[in-house]
């Protein structure tokens, strides 16, 4: 480590589903100091535009002006939290979910911001939870597969309708006038680092996993252009751009971003990153095996490996896309959190939500209370968690949630604990996965929201028959990119130097009851047959669904 000659403080900014949170981190041990959150504005838009512009079934926008207001005030609120100098701060770091595509001009203005553009729908931020793709997603895996594609194996034989290129299809096949006026289509992991510097830098780990980026070249223009006539010259002409490696600086803090900030001009920034990958910093998990789980509204699973190896349904083994000189593997499940929230926003009565209040809980604290009472399998139900289709190891959007076993005699409380165990049986698919293709899977530390429930962690437990470490931190992603900018700023050769010192975690915090245990191994085998039943093609019924909602007619 070199010693720096002023105070090393570092910021890390997290731009999550719904708000941006800011962390002031001293640079030695990882100490936070002070935080803040910055709800966006305009949130997740998926009925219509702010104009009132109605939205298609599956779209999932956001507003990039958003993001910016994270920068003017989570960051300065942070400051002042944590009660430092601004002058102390030597550098930021950022991480964003991902795959959120934004659609821009040559110099970054967003599309949205255009004159005569506010109502096209193709114009703004596609969210990582945009599955309206989904058809573009199968035309690329098909093509792939015809013409023997070497990079398709590498994303487990699958590509996801939440990455560039299906998004990118997407807009040029159903609005090629708007898709013309792109000029770059910019992960929002790279154009919020483009703002902060004025320079344009993408980042390996988005470029790897959701760019399709392997030894140096993306998909060929033959390729491209197969799918479409227009689409040949995608990479060169709306994509390209140098690569950053993580925890390099991408540049300095620009004037306007210091002003926006309250940081000092010339700072450095990091090359941006995902926000589960950088999650893996914090908790000082990047040796091959350490498995992090960063759970929220969706789930990420990332893994460092020693070589690339195919696995099925993973969402990609990148080089370096999690740290240099390591080969990074990530899988995913597309709702958890949502699905939970999802069940509690519309199917809890009334009565549910004033017992909470009396409680001075929330409902899923009471929920959580009732359903913690009961043994496994007590409630007689499986579920399969795809209310947000399927990432890994199906990748399948059109995919839909199940419950089965309910009766007259089912409670609220019973559906809450299934839907909990179906995101367990899905991480367990996602760690058996793994193991089967000769990845090791040594550990499982858990990041992000879920870790402040006790049940649904023991659950997860029991579910894959393996100790739980949690992160000691609230603020995961935010830590990571903190870890990442003190890494960029010069105080620390590498990110696994600065994670040894930064980042940390609970070890083994949960163990896995036996008796638990074994209940589970049974109903997980029933989740798999329901899940291969309907995941696998032996019942396409939920895409025979999904096309009869769309078309309104009897297929």
């Amino acid at each position: 480590m070199t010693v720096a000659e002023a105070v090393p403080v570092v910021v890390g900014i997290d731009f999550g589903t719904l708000s941006g949170r800011a962390v002031v981190v001293r640079a030695s041990d990882g100490t936070e100091l002070g935080h803040a959150v910055h709800e966006y504005r305009h949130g997740v838009l998926t009925t219509a535009l702010p104009d009132g512009t109605k939205l298609p079934p599956d779209w999932a926008l956001q507003v990039p002006s958003d993001y910016v207001d994270v920068l003017r005030h989570a960051v300065p609120e942070a400051i002042a939290a944590a009660g430092v100098d601004p002058a102390d701060v030597v550098g930021v770091g950022t991480d964003f979910t991902a795959c959120t595509m934004v659609p821009t001009l040559s110099d970054g203005t967003p599309l949205n911001e255009v004159d005569g553009l506010a109502g096209t729908p193709h114009a703004y931020v596609k969210l990582w939870k945009h599955h309206a793709a989904q058809g573009q997603a199968d035309r690329i895996n098909r093509l792939a597969h015809e013409r023997g594609e070497p990079w398709i194996d590498r994303y487990g034989g699958l590509i996801s309708s939440e990455w560039e290129f299906a998004k990118a299809l997407q807009l040029l096949e159903e609005d090629p006038d708007t898709y013309a006026r792109v000029e770059r289509w910019v992960e929002a992991a790279d154009w919020i680092i483009w703002q902060l510097t004025g320079e344009y830098v993408r980042n390996a780990c988005s470029a790897g996993y959701k760019g399709i980026l392997q030894d140096g070249a993306y998909p060929s223009p033959k390729f491209l252009g197969a799918l479409h006539p227009g689409f040949a010259d995608f990479v060169t002409a709306k994509l390209e751009a140098p690569i950053g490696r993580l925890g390099d600086a991408a540049g300095r803090l620009s004037a306007r971003a210091a002003a926006w900030t309250g940081l000092p001009e010339g700072i450095a920034v990091a090359v941006g990153n995902v926000d589960a990958h950088v999650t893996a910093a914090a908790c000082n998990a990047l040796r091959p095996g350490q498995l992090v789980a960063i759970t929220g509204t969706s789930t990420c699973h990332v893994v460092n490996g020693d070589a690339p190896l195919p696995v099925p349904g993973m969402c990609g083994v990148v080089d370096g896309g999690i740290v240099a000189g390591k080969w990074g593997y990530e899988a995913g499940q597309s709702g958890v959190g949502d699905i939970f929230g999802h069940f509690v926003e519309r199917f809890v009565p009334a009565e549910y939500s004033d017992a909470a209040a009396a409680a001075g809980v929330s409902v899923h604290e009471y929920l959580t209370g009732l359903a913690s009472a009961q043994r496994p399998g007590q409630h007689g139900l499986i579920a399969l968690d795809w209310q947000s289709g399927n990432r890994s190891v199906l990748v399948d959007h059109e995919l839909s949630g199940v419950l089965v076993g309910e009766t007259l005699a089912t409670r609220p409380e019973d559906v809450y604990r299934a839907l909990v165990e179906a995101t367990a049986f899905g991480t367990r698919t996602i760690i058996e996965t793994f193991r089967a293709a000769d990845v090791p899977i040594t550990e499982l530390i858990v990041a992000g929201g879920l870790v402040k429930n006790p049940m649904i962690m023991q659950i997860y437990s029991d579910v894959t028959r393996m100790p739980l470490s949690v992160i000691d931190s609230e603020q995961g992603p935010a830590l990571g990119s903190a870890i990442h900018a003190a890494v960029a700023a010069g105080l620390y050769v590498d990110v696994p130097a600065a994670a040894a010192r930064m980042g940390r975690a609970k070890p083994a915090v949960y163990q896995p009851d036996e008796a638990a245990a074994a209940v589970y191994d049974a109903l997980f085998a029933e989740y798999t047959t329901l899940h291969d039943y309907f995941g696998r093609g032996a019942n396409d019924v939920m895409h025979r669904l999904r096309r009869i909602a769309r078309t309104g007619a009897p297929l």
